[in-house]
């Protein structure tokens, strides 16, 4: 499970917040304008100073977490806002000083490890030098037209008296290091240069070296804390070159230090090139592999929007339980971990909505888990329709795909056994898979049922008959006994 959690769920607006309200035309400026103010009076620095967490309820929310099936839990560090969750030493801008007043990151760690589960954290502010850039821009049409937002024209020294004394906004907006040029006249030009030179693109030129600098000791400085067991980095590989490399060494050396010489910590990057495979595991956002991989990989994804959103809310957008479902046993299959964000809204809380959602995966995983955990990949990850060549998203499948079939099969083994997960309850009560013409089935039981099961092979595979209610909703599990 993740909390990707910070001041841009108190909008409700979703992803990007910090940095879509600074873009005219978009959603979240709308509403920062109707709500707020203005973002030449009102940035999102102001967003920080209003997210007080007066919900938030770490300890019950990892019991809800870890009756679902996790096993490991990361809290989102610091995103592409640039506002540090945890008592930094390096930037001021943190939960402790600003908003909430706490020390996120130290109280989710104490949950989690009181909880029995593996901790980690996720950093993604090595993007924050170019993607907070629009909070230097202006509007390109309206009253307000080529008026420059709150970044631009603030000092250390406008804070005095203020909420923010002591405190530089240059240290949070990151500095005007991407200079929007003036006499833009639409909304539309506005936005056509920010996509053009503020993206996210691997190509785009490294922040300043003072910015990367930074960005070292902050991480530095939280892996020397909070010993996190996983440490998370959204950028292809590692990030900001030589930084993200001592950065890794410092806390793969620091772990073996720790442990008698062995390194016992896991680093997450994503689109690893071949030659890296080994040294850090690969990341695959919202996607799926194509196949089982030789290497672990793990899949990060959510039921909703990253950041907390009314719309996803309102409008039932959220993921079902059998999606995910369908989602977790083919990652498995295929030799992969599940990360999976449940967005918290501003207050710290979860909505009726999630919270149905988590019980309904609790009550899957109560039957089911026997063929999740612990379980290794077998000759071939699955079959059925699902099988086939599907557009690809940011790391091979997507997820976004509908729920599984009775048809679509996906396998994994442990102990001798052979787990067969099937998509759907049979219309007919009859699984069939025909993938085992071959070895001799010597067994079959179905999770969660206590009773025997008549089954058959034959040149088109293994047939079972299946009892006349299923033992869960959604996928099924078949323990197959004589081909593992």
């Amino acid at each position: 499970m993740w909390a990707h959690w910070t001041a841009q769920c108190v909008p409700e607006q979703g992803d990007w917040c910090a940095r879509r309200m600074y873009i005219q035309g978009d959603r979240a400026y709308d509403y920062h304008v109707k709500t707020f103010g203005h973002p030449s009076k009102v940035g999102f620095m102001e967003i920080d100073h209003l997210w007080k967490a007066e919900k938030w309820d770490p300890s019950r929310l990892m019991a809800l977490y870890k009756r679902a099936g996790a096993k490991y839990f990361f809290a989102l560090a610091n995103d592409h806002d640039n506002f540090d969750m945890y008592d930094s030493a390096h930037h001021p801008w943190n939960s402790l000083q600003v908003g909430p007043k706490k020390d996120i990151i130290g109280t989710w760690a104490k949950a989690v490890r009181e909880n029995g589960l593996r901790f980690g954290v996720t950093n993604h502010a090595s993007w924050a030098a170019r993607w907070l850039q629009p909070a230097y821009g202006y509007d390109g049409e309206g009253p307000l037209a080529c008026v420059r937002y709150d970044a631009y024209t603030l000092t250390k020294a406008d804070g005095k008296g203020k909420w923010w004394e002591g405190l530089d906004p240059q240290d949070l907006y990151t500095g005007n290091s991407v200079k929007m040029p003036d006499g833009f006249n639409s909304a539309k030009a506005v936005r056509d240069w920010y996509a053009a030179n503020t993206s996210l693109a691997k190509s785009n030129p490294m922040p300043p070296d003072s910015f990367c600098e930074n960005w070292y000791l902050r991480c530095k400085d939280l892996v020397d804390k909070y010993r996190p067991d996983v440490l998370y980095f959204d950028t292809n590989e590692l990030p900001l070159g030589q930084a993200g490399l001592d950065v890794v060494a410092h806390y793969y050396n620091l772990s073996a230090s720790r442990n008698g010489g062995r390194a016992d910590v896991v680093v997450n990057g994503k689109h690893i090139e071949q030659a890296h495979l080994g040294s850090f595991v690969e990341d695959i956002e919202r996607s799926t592999a194509n196949e089982i991989r030789a290497y672990p990989w793990q899949t990060d994804t959510c039921i909703g929007d990253w950041h907390y959103s009314r719309a996803v809310y309102e409008e039932n957008r959220y993921s079902t339980v059998a999606n995910i479902v369908s989602m977790l046993t083919d990652i498995v299959s295929k030799n992969g971990n599940l990360m999976l964000n449940i967005p918290l809204r501003g207050d710290g809380s979860i909505d009726e909505k999630e919270e149905a959602f988590l019980a309904g995966l609790t009550a899957w995983m109560d039957v089911n888990s026997e063929g999740i955990y612990g379980t290794r990949p077998w000759k071939i990850y699955g079959e059925g329709p699902s099988t086939a060549p599907r557009p690809a998203g940011r790391g091979g499948g997507r997820d976004t795909a509908p729920a599984y079939t009775s048809e679509d099969i996906r396998f994994t083994t442990k102990a001798g056994a052979l787990y067969a997960f099937v998509g759907a309850w049979p219309d007919s009560r009859t699984a069939r898979i025909a993938s085992l013409t071959g070895a001799k089935v010597t067994a079959v039981s179905l999770l969660g049922y206590s009773g025997k099961l008549a089954f058959s092979q034959d040149a088109q595979g293994l047939s079972v008959s299946l009892p006349a209610q299923a033992p869960s909703l959604h996928t099924v599990t078949l323990r197959i006994q004589g081909v593992a």
